[in-house]
């Protein structure tokens, strides 16, 4: 970008866990998505890795937020300050004049008008001048490769931190789409309720994040690809005494059983009320799933065996959305279905 440029074209994934931001064909930004505020004048601390960092580990002055629930935005103000400052940190360049933003933004399949004016509005807040909304499903959709606008059915489950979204695609419009506000949040708090439960440790939000990612699994049987045990430390939620507990892989495949059918149950009413010829198509091509639940172990194993269809793991599942909408933001007048 140059001295006197006036227009910069960036494009976002606003994700529950994480937001990242495509700059000049090139990902920028990739940061959780937590800002952290002066609790009594509402400053911005920090925003992203460094805000995470003091999650849940803050004094009372300091008020450390996660702006986005269910992948909607539960705190506006925060969501505000939080699009600023990863905007300022995506914006290499030097200029003269702050340049106006031109800017795509993935949106969840089942958001409602209200929930789509709240993203428009936090962006032009943040100095968006130019914005374009696509779903989110569309995006990772054409992150992956598929032709969208192309006269065949393709399915594509994005499982991300607050909401699951599967869709069927075809010609360039969602023929039908299942919005689920249960996706990695809800995997975390399963983990969390299990270790208080079968355990008796309170284990923090953070914690059970870092069980998920080590020894998170769909399947109670992996064969070669088992991960070592994973060891907890954490207060005895009666006595308050230290308590070291070693976590395995199939424990955590018990207490994730019901949120991850009830996944499936979205998948299975998405198939039945799409269309037969497309739904040809859908066996025939598979399904794609991304996101970062696509990352837990044995899901597209599960998912096979159940619905008895190919389910395939994108190649770079947590970043398909954002480079949907690289792709888009290159080729504005070529999508129509930009809201």
């Amino acid at each position: 970008m140059g001295f006197f440029s006036f227009t910069k074209e960036v494009s976002m994934d606003l994700g529950t866990a994480n937001t990242v931001i495509i700059s000049d064909g090139h990902i920028v930004v990739d940061q959780p998505s937590v800002v952290a505020m002066d609790r009594h004048s509402g400053a911005m601390l920090a925003v992203g890795e460094m805000a995470k960092m003091m999650y849940e580990k803050v004094n009372p002055n300091i008020r450390t937020v996660r702006p986005l629930r269910d992948g909607v935005i539960a705190d506006f103000n925060a969501c505000e300050l939080m699009m600023r400052g990863l905007l300022k940190m995506a914006d290499t360049g030097r200029h003269l004049f702050t340049p106006s933003l031109r800017m795509v933004i993935g949106v969840p399949s089942g958001s409602t008008e209200v929930e789509l004016r709240a993203v428009r509005d936090s962006a032009e807040r943040a100095g968006g001048r130019e914005i374009y909304l696509i779903y989110e499903p569309m995006a990772a959709a054409i992150g992956i490769g598929l032709d969208v606008l192309a006269p065949e059915g393709n399915m594509v489950v994005d499982i991300g931190g607050g909401s699951t979204e599967v869709a069927v695609i075809s010609l360039g419009g969602i023929v039908t789409d299942k919005s689920l506000r249960i996706a990695g949040d809800e995997f975390t708090e399963d983990i969390q309720e299990y270790m208080s439960r079968q355990h008796n440790v309170r284990v923090s939000e953070r914690m059970a994040e870092r069980i998920k990612i080590h020894v998170g699994s769909a399947l109670s049987e992996l064969g070669d690809e088992a991960p070592e045990d994973y060891v907890v430390y954490g207060p005895n939620k009666i006595t308050a005494l230290p308590m070291e507990v070693s976590v395995t892989y199939q424990e955590v495949a018990r207490c994730l059983e019901k949120t991850i059918a009830k996944i499936e149950t979205a998948i299975l009413a998405a198939l039945e009320d799409t269309p037969p010829e497309l739904y040809a198509d859908i066996v025939h091509n598979g399904i794609w799933l991304t996101g970062g639940g696509a990352l837990l172990r044995g899901l597209s194993k599960r998912f096979q065996d159940k619905l008895n269809i190919p389910f395939h793991v994108a190649e770079d599942p947590l970043h398909s959305v954002v480079k949907g909408t690289g792709v888009v933001l290159k080729n504005i007048n070529h999508f129509p279905f930009l809201m």
